[in-house]
């Protein structure tokens, strides 16, 4: 990856942070969130003490750094400060200066918040390093006078025991008010879609979808025509199986909307009524 595309990537990491700035939803990564957490306030409590002496703490290697965790530091007027990570040679450089104006707005809007002592935190997409692809990221930051710092910790992708939880969840929903949870489906109700983890339903009679939490584009759309990211054709495999079981799996590519790579799935399947609900969770190998 070029240093020009490190840097763009990485404002748009920035704007991303601070414009979908939220508390964390269903926090299942509890020790990632302690580290991130206690590292943050380790900085903070250094920054506090020693003003900007401590940047160059930030970014060299040392006690600032706790496995693939490392602190940032942009100010309040978009120049990356400190990183103790792969952004270091992006260090003196202006991070609003290659972003269009919505993200300006929103990166500003989010650095004119009082530094008040709060931590916030957003989830977003970012380039991983260390395993070469776009993956889920959490952030933790805080303002601290004219200085944003902040630090992040990678999302583990969701388990075949949470795919599985979820779509009894999502089952239930469907056996008792089918109409009701197709409407949440599709409007990505966060109680139905978890992380990495959507449900898609079809109807057993049309042989169509009627509900997807990720690709609404498909609802009405003939399933027996539906087809993996290798062209393996996955949507006559799951009604075969739907046909003879009332439960079932299959494995096959298909493209993750977390990372935005193709990548191996396994999606399992309850017919409840007239319908099939499914649901799965992906590999990435």
């Amino acid at each position: 990856m070029s240093l020009y595309r490190a840097f763009a990537g990485l404002c748009l990491c920035l704007a991303c942070v601070f414009a979908m700035a939220q508390p964390p939803s269903n926090d299942a990564y509890g020790a990632e969130r302690q580290r991130a957490q206690a590292l943050l306030a380790k900085a903070v409590a250094r920054y506090q003490a020693s003003g900007d002496s401590a940047l160059a703490a930030f970014s060299r290697q040392g006690e600032f750094i706790d496995g693939e965790l490392y602190i940032y530091v942009v100010d309040t007027s978009g120049v990356m400060l400190a990183s103790g990570g792969p952004s270091a040679s992006l260090v003196g450089k202006p991070v609003v200066s290659v972003l269009d104006d919505d993200l300006k707005a929103a990166f500003r809007q989010a650095i004119e918040q009082p530094a008040d002592g709060s931590v916030r935190s957003a989830e977003y997409r970012w380039w991983n390093w260390q395993h070469a692809k776009v993956e889920r990221k959490r952030v933790f930051y805080q303002r601290v006078g004219e200085r944003v710092l902040s630090v992040g910790y990678y999302l583990p992708r969701s388990s075949p025991e949470q795919a599985r939880a979820l779509l009894q969840q999502v089952a239930e929903q469907v056996r008792n008010d089918p109409k009701a949870t197709f409407t949440r489906i599709n409007q990505h109700d966060r109680q139905l879609s978890q992380d990495d983890l959507y449900a898609f339903v079809v109807d057993l009679k049309t042989q169509r979808f009627v509900a997807h939490g990720f690709l609404p584009r498909l609802i009405g759309t003939d399933f027996t025509s539906l087809q993996s990211a290798d062209g393996q054709p996955i949507g006559q495999a799951m009604l075969r199986q739907m046909q003879q079981h009332e439960t079932g799996k299959l494995d096959y590519l298909w493209r993750n909307p977390i990372t935005g790579q193709n990548e191996f799935k396994t999606t399992f399947l309850q017919r409840v009524g007239g319908y099939v609900v499914a649901l799965g969770c992906y590999s990435g190998h």
